[in-house]
């Protein structure tokens, strides 16, 4: 440690390796340091003041400072810090946090089984999956097919899934039995003159044939977030997810919904499966569960796909799978109480009210020059940008643009995230629509200023 300079900011290049970070470029511009919390703003170590409007990484659903959530763990934490859910064993917080699952769940979702992130979650279900498959005397089926900007965790597996370039690049990924459909985004690659429903009977098509080149007997499942996050906050077009869903069932592949992202409210309803009506055999939860206030991620399958890997665990004598901190007691704990909240301030109908203020200020940028689509659904949205709205020419997301925007809106006094050439926005579910207002209007001030930025460059197509 001799010669390292004592300021935190100096320590964490020192030693910390950053998440989904140019490590290269951390070392020269270092870290913004977040020191405090308290409702939906956070406070750097400077005392500058931010709407965090990502709660955090889709996440922190109830903000900052809820003392009920610290309340929860401290007492669990002093009645019975850990006890595991192997071999039989069980503890209250987690049995409570399965059955109030399952009583918000889309009819059909029976049984909770529990891990701690979305990517777990989602590598367990491809264990499951292949489990289920063997188990019914279908060893073929194995060949998994995700969604081209779909995102499903950063785990071997779910790195895997996740259909953005760099997941895979130097981590010789995906692996196999891993493939990737069309992507739903209409706006970006819907063809001219073609309308939502057609372009979502083409991408329906196109999954059709996949199946098909690839033989039904070997496709075990179909992996999709109802919304897209980190691809970009795409929203289905319409008819998709039904055209989608029938040919699945056609071929008796496996539904999974991930709705790491989009459960709990995000969407207008408790699950972003009730949003566009989906049918999943299986579901990822995480993030809000929580409101990331620890690490705890679940698990949802059917009754009847519960029934089959019983079953199989009977004959082999054990389910061969698990996680020490499974269903950990204080997380379960504080998850109990999260989802006590949202039933107390009724969430869904909180989201659905903020959320006419929401989508009216992001579609309020429709017609600023550097936008090319305004989308999104509940409390979930994003900003395309663009350098040519007719040609939908996108803003180069290798380009400067993305950091100069992203250094503007934190300027601004607001947290967002810069996707390729879009803007993300995800604010903590109690924002009230006086700050959704206020979290815009400093977007707007850093849009403005980066098309100053750009004009300047001569970025921008001439009028």
């Amino acid at each position: 440690m001799d010669g390292i300079a004592n300021s935190p900011a100096a320590r964490d290049k020192a030693f910390l390796v950053h998440p989904m970070t140019n490590l290269k470029k951390h070392l020269d511009i270092g870290p913004t340091i977040i020191s405090r919390g308290k409702g939906v703003r956070v406070y750097d170590d400077a005392g500058r003041e931010y709407i965090e409007g990502m709660a955090g990484l889709w996440c922190t659903s109830l903000g900052y400072g809820e003392e009920r959530l610290v309340q929860a763990a401290a007492n669990q934490m002093r009645k019975l810090p850990y006890v595991q859910q192997f071999r039989h064993m069980s503890h209250d917080p987690g049995i409570d946090l399965a059955e109030k699952l399952i009583g918000i769940a889309p009819e059909g979702i029976t049984k909770a089984f529990f891990v701690n992130s979305g990517s777990e979650a989602n590598d367990t279900i491809v264990k499951f999956v292949r489990f289920y498959h063997n188990a019914i005397g279908k060893p073929a089926k194995k060949k998994i097919i995700a969604r081209q900007k779909g995102y499903h965790g950063t785990t071997l597996v779910a790195a895997s899934l996740s259909g953005l370039p760099h997941m895979h690049a130097a981590f010789d990924l995906p692996i196999a039995d891993v493939m990737h459909t069309d992507c739903p985004h209409y706006y970006r690659f819907g063809k001219d003159g073609e309308s939502e429903e057609a372009f979502a009977t083409r991408l329906a098509e196109s999954l059709e044939a996949m199946i098909l080149a690839e033989g039904p007997e070997t496709v075990a499942a179909f992996f999709a977030e109802p919304v897209m996050g980190a691809g970009g906050v795409i929203t289905p077009p319409k008819t998709y997810f039904a055209k989608v869903q029938k040919i699945l069932k056609k071929y008796d592949i496996l539904f999974v919904a991930d709705e790491v992202i989009c459960g709990f409210a995000r969407t207008g309803q408790m699950f972003g499966s009730q949003t566009y009506d989906l049918k999943p055999d299986f579901m990822t939860v995480a993030k809000a569960l929580s409101s990331a206030y620890l690490p705890i991620a679940g698990v949802l399958m059917r009754e009847e796909i519960f029934q089959t890997i019983a079953n199989h665990a009977g004959e082999l004598g054990i389910l061969g799978h698990g996680y020490t901190y499974s269903g950990h007691p204080v997380a379960s704990a504080v998850a109990l109480e999260t989802l006590k909240i949202y039933e107390e301030i009724d969430i869904v109908a909180r989201v659905q009210a903020t959320s006419k203020t929401f989508m009216a200020e992001l579609n309020s940028f429709r017609d600023h020059p550097l936008v090319g689509e305004c989308r999104g659904v509940g409390l979930v949205g994003a900003i395309e940008l663009v350098t040519d709205k007719a040609a939908k020419t996108p803003v180069d997301a290798k380009g400067p643009v993305p950091d100069f925007i992203y250094e503007r809106i934190m300027a601004s006094g607001l947290i967002t995230r810069p996707i390729g050439n879009s803007i993300a926005f995800c604010p903590p579910l109690i924002i009230t629509p006086e700050d959704v207002q206020t979290m815009f209007s400093r977007f707007r001030t850093a849009l403005d200023e980066t098309l100053d930025y750009m004009t300047r460059e001569g970025m921008l197509k001439a009028a």
